[in-house]
């Protein structure tokens, strides 16, 4: 069972079949979909998205399918994330095009944080963000994340970002193994 959990403007929650076509569509763009493992045909986008609603079954947490309050529309993914190889538990973002641009990544993103740490207890995160993508590095440093370090991971030159714990302090030393 995946929890609802909601903020402001959006429900963060869990995921149905009819969110795959949009889900599809970002990964079937090469230009969205090169920050998030690249782009796929339709079959290879089902198979991400099982993967996302089987990484709750097996972690007990993941990411959520982002939902506009106003309108219903689906407008991305947001949450938590730590398939097997992952250096921790990280977390991450994804929105439509149509979504961008309105703050709805950091509002999503310092949700899932705030439910990471209230309660599954977690003491840190971070975000794993390739050094190209402003776009996610500006939000991870709204949220008060900052660069840790850069590693290649997956063949990408990419910083892990670490957020400051529930208490906003930041402690550059990894926490999970």
């Amino acid at each position: 069972m995946i929890p609802a959990i909601e903020t402001e403007r959006l429900r963060l929650r869990g995921w149905s079949e009819r969110d795959f076509e949009p889900f599809a569509a970002i990964y079937a763009d090469e230009a969205q979909a090169r920050y998030i493992g690249g782009p796929c045909d339709r079959e290879d986008a089902w198979r991400r998205l099982a993967g996302v609603i089987g990484h709750w079954t097996l972690r007990g947490f993941g990411l959520w399918a982002l939902e506009e309050k106003s309108s219903g529309a689906y407008c991305g993914w947001a949450g938590l994330w730590a398939p097997q190889g992952w250096p921790e538990p990280e977390v991450g973002w994804t929105l439509t095009l149509a979504a961008r641009g309105r703050g709805l990544a950091t509002e999503a993103a310092l949700r899932a944080r705030a439910y990471a740490y209230e309660t599954l207890g977690w003491t840190t995160t971070i975000s794993l963000i390739a050094m190209t993508n402003q776009t996610s590095i500006a939000v991870a440093e709204r949220m008060g994340a900052r660069m840790e370090r850069s590693i290649v991971f997956r063949e990408v030159e990419t910083g892990i970002f670490r957020h400051p714990d529930k208490n906003g302090n930041l402690v550059f030393e990894r926490q999970f193994h």
